[in-house]
């Protein structure tokens, strides 16, 4: 016991030198500011790989980065998602597991950095990561202090094993931690939705979770009795009412992609990569990098689509409600310039013909104040996955959105 109380006393004492306490001493609860000005774009190893996780393959997954054409398209981030976790040491302080990573955490943060890349990692609030690994509770301020001092750039933050804790203070909590040690982190509040972190979370984190898990399957729930998971078409559902919380610097995350793990034909990614562009997601995919095929690499890497992601107006797309065809939704997204992107989205199981007089689509954003305004203006759009595809305001919209895919126009004033 003496041991022990020897050790906390230590541990603070250093945390109090590191953080310059003193009388004047105040906490800041405040994120760090202008970083993920628009939505993150990276890589994450849970989707995929689960638990099984080591140097080597973080390594790999940072060289096919690159290799691929990603980092060339906007990506950035390489998260190590759970179970890198080794012990903590007799002051507290956590280590990675070092027979996965035995060269430790900032030797592989240099490496990924000289890619021109960033390293993310995962801890928890609770007391046990998901995987049954130590989490931060009762350690914050250690685990921030290894954190910079490896060089970490994106935290992962997620709400396991926290019985009796209030959300809100236990992530201001964590970004207090960050802040005082001193290196910009971009944190991202893996809360799952349960207290309605848009509310809060804009000054505490820059993402947020805005549901449960992302199941690896286009329209359906998987359900594990005591919690469910998520298809692409629900996690989509789940965003309505959101987007007022979204913006430069904050941002709703409806969780990472499942694009290039199986599930999903072509025009399922397609419009999973699509509809997380038009409403302003983190771009974090989830699939083997060094692995994927031409198909899922160009669904990855469409710059014409990531463009109307990183658009920095910063707003999040909407639904329009209107009925064009069984099964297909009109969404609309606000650009830069008084540009938009507007996409048709065929949830049904057939093929859907949509006709249509581009007039009857005209609105008024009230979020942004943008118009669409079709009935008075001309307008040229670019179909975003389909090269020297054009279309004009001017004539009638006459097409075919394929089963479970979509149809996706840039728009520009003539």
């Amino acid at each position: 016991m003496l041991k022990k109380i020897f050790s906390i006393a230590i541990a603070t004492c250093i945390m109090n030198f590191s953080f310059g306490q003193g009388n004047n001493y105040v906490q800041d609860y405040t994120k760090f500011q202008n970083l993920a000005l628009t939505p993150p774009m990276g890589w994450n190893s849970w989707n995929k790989f689960a638990c099984n996780v080591n140097e080597e393959m973080i390594r790999e997954m940072a060289d096919a980065m690159v290799a691929t054409g990603m980092k060339d398209a906007g990506y950035s981030f390489i998260n190590i998602d759970d179970c890198w976790h080794g012990d903590r040491d007799s002051l507290g302080f956590i280590h990675p597991d070092s027979a996965r990573f035995p060269s430790g955490i900032k030797a592989l943060a240099d490496y990924v950095h000289s890619k021109g890349l960033k390293l993310g990692i995962y801890s928890d609030a609770g007391s046990q990561t998901c995987g049954g690994r130590p989490g931060s509770r009762g350690y914050e301020f250690q685990d921030a202090l290894m954190y910079a001092k490896w060089g970490v750039d994106y935290l992962k933050y997620d709400w396991c094993n926290t019985e009796g804790l209030k959300a809100e203070g236990a992530y201001k909590t964590i970004t207090a931690a960050m802040k005082n040690a001193g290196k910009p982190i971009v944190l991202s509040i893996c809360e799952w939705g349960t207290d309605s972190p848009w509310v809060w979370g804009q000054n505490v984190g820059h993402l947020w979770r805005t549901t449960g898990d992302i199941y690896n399957c286009f329209d359906c729930i998987e359900d594990h009795g005591t919690w469910k998971s998520f298809g692409v078409m629900q996690i989509l559902d789940k965003q309505e009412g959101l987007r007022k919380y979204a913006g430069p610097g904050h941002w709703n995350d409806p969780d990472m992609l499942e694009i290039g793990n199986g599930a999903l034909n072509e025009g399922e990614d397609r419009a999973h990569f699509t509809m997380w562009a038009m409403i302003a997601a983190p771009l974090i995919a989830g699939n083997d990098l060094r692995t994927m095929t031409p198909e899922v690499k160009a669904v990855l890497t469409n710059k014409n689509v990531i463009g109307i992601n990183q658009d920095s107006l910063g707003v999040q797309g909407y639904k329009l409600n209107t009925t064009l065809a069984k099964g297909v939704d009109v969404w609309f997204k606000p650009l830069v310039n008084n540009e938009w992107a507007v996409c048709f989205l065929n949830r049904s199981v057939k093929d859907q013909k949509v006709q249509l007089n581009w007039a009857s689509l005209d609105n008024i954003d009230s979020l942004s104040n943008k118009h669409f305004a079709t009935k008075t203006t001309k307008y040229t759009g670019a179909n975003l996955w389909k090269k020297d595809n054009v279309v004009s305001t001017s004539k009638a919209l006459d097409v075919v959105v394929p089963a479970h895919d979509v149809l996706v126009y840039r728009f520009k004033k003539n």
